[in-house]
């Protein structure tokens, strides 16, 4: 008896949450429907997910920037062909910028995760779709760890607008990242040093840098905004990695800002 009243009660159960779930999905399909018609890139017109409740303390608030180089960022990059249009669209280049000099005003820890190859990392055994691109067409590429022969204005180098940020002495430049995440240079370990735990998060690219560092910051306990419109991605046959992204930064952000809105909260904050 007991065993058919908790058979009763879990049918019942699910066939209430079933109910839920069938009429969100109906709304929200139809919402992305009409929302896709539109712009893929626009907020939902009816958001599902709680909104963010995050509020800066700068005390404790770092501007990390992924990859803020000319590779990624200039038409004479090696990969402006598939980033270009996003970079465009987004004004990712001066949105960049003006998140370095709300953070430099405002005098609050600035990270760069920067991404480099050394020749020792072409004599990789194996590699993933990208990684075999980004070698093939000499992405990053560096002369070695402690040789900067040919990097001054390379694809490695910073964007020439933003070194006056970069290079003052006081931004921390970590070690590069190689792969896509932070979890193999020291980017947690230098904001950890400096009791960072809010994280302003921007740069290149949207679905793969950006995001992965989203997501290692996020597993190690920080607090992750990231400026949607501070970031791109490249469009390709297999996707858009741009829209990829956006979904994931609405998921799992603790919140997801337009550099108006990112600026206006550097400024605002205690």
């Amino acid at each position: 008896m007991c065993e058919h009243h908790d058979e009763k009660t879990i049918n019942r159960r699910q066939a209430l949450t079933g109910g839920v779930l069938l009429a969100a999905t109906a709304a929200s399909a139809s919402a992305v429907s009409a929302q896709t018609t539109e712009d893929p890139y626009a907020d939902p017109v009816s958001p599902a997910l709680p909104p963010s409740d995050m509020v800066l303390d700068l005390s404790r608030t770092a501007l990390v920037v992924t990859d803020p180089q000319i590779d990624f960022l200039h038409p004479e990059g090696v990969t402006w062909g598939v980033v270009g249009e996003s970079v465009t669209r987004n004004g990712t280049v001066g949105n960049i910028e003006r998140l370095f000099k709300a953070a430099k005003q405002r005098d609050i820890t600035v990270a760069i995760s920067p991404h480099y190859y050394y020749p020792t990392d072409h004599g990789w055994k194996f590699e993933g779709a990208l990684e075999k691109l980004m070698h093939k067409i000499g992405m990053f590429d560096r002369k070695g760890p402690l040789n900067l022969d040919g990097f001054d204005s390379s694809g490695a180098d910073w964007m020439p607008e933003y070194k006056q940020y970069i290079e003052d002495g006081k931004t921390i430049i970590t070690s590069p990242h190689k792969m896509y995440g932070n979890d193999s240079n020291d980017l947690t370990l230098q904001l950890r040093k400096n009791r960072v735990d809010q994280v302003i998060l921007a740069g290149m690219s949207a679905n793969l840098c950006t995001e992965s560092h989203m997501r290692e910051l996020l597993e190690n306990g920080f607090e992750v905004a990231v400026v949607k419109d501070a970031t791109a991605a490249a469009m390709l046959p297999e996707g858009d990695g741009y829209l990829a992204a956006l979904t994931n930064f609405r998921y799992m952000a603790n919140a997801v800002w337009t550099t108006e809105e990112a600026v206006q909260n550097i400024q605002n904050a205690s």
